[in-house]
């Protein structure tokens, strides 16, 4: 979902945290990941392959669980300030700026 393929996998992280949650909804299990190696031989990638244009990209998959938790982290004096100042001009909470700039950063790794 995108006009180009950058913005297609770069949505693909917010579409597959999706679609697990549901599947999670449903049947409760996910299958494992597998290898770019490992698709590489499967009958049914292959026969998507043949079909015409495709690629593989590697999509982070982070779902959230509903439940927060306590973490004790220790930063700079100086960069816990921009962060309370970046996320009070985002009308965010502390939590809630670190957790977004986390979570892009990891999408940033794939």
């Amino acid at each position: 979902m995108g006009d180009t393929v950058d913005e297609a996998i770069k949505a693909a992280g917010a579409a597959l945290a999706e679609w697990s949650a549901d599947v999670l909804a449903d049947s409760g299990a996910l299958l494992q990941p597998r290898t770019i190696e490992e698709l590489r031989h499967d009958e049914d990638v292959l026969a998507i392959f043949a079909e015409g244009p495709a690629l593989f990209a590697v999509v982070p998959l982070v779902i959230n669980s509903g439940k927060p938790a306590r973490a004790n982290i220790s930063l700079d004096t100086g960069l816990l300030q921009a962060i309370d100042d970046a996320a009070d001009r985002l009308g965010l909470t502390r939590s809630a700026f670190l957790a977004t700039a986390a979570r892009e950063k990891i999408e940033e790794t794939y």
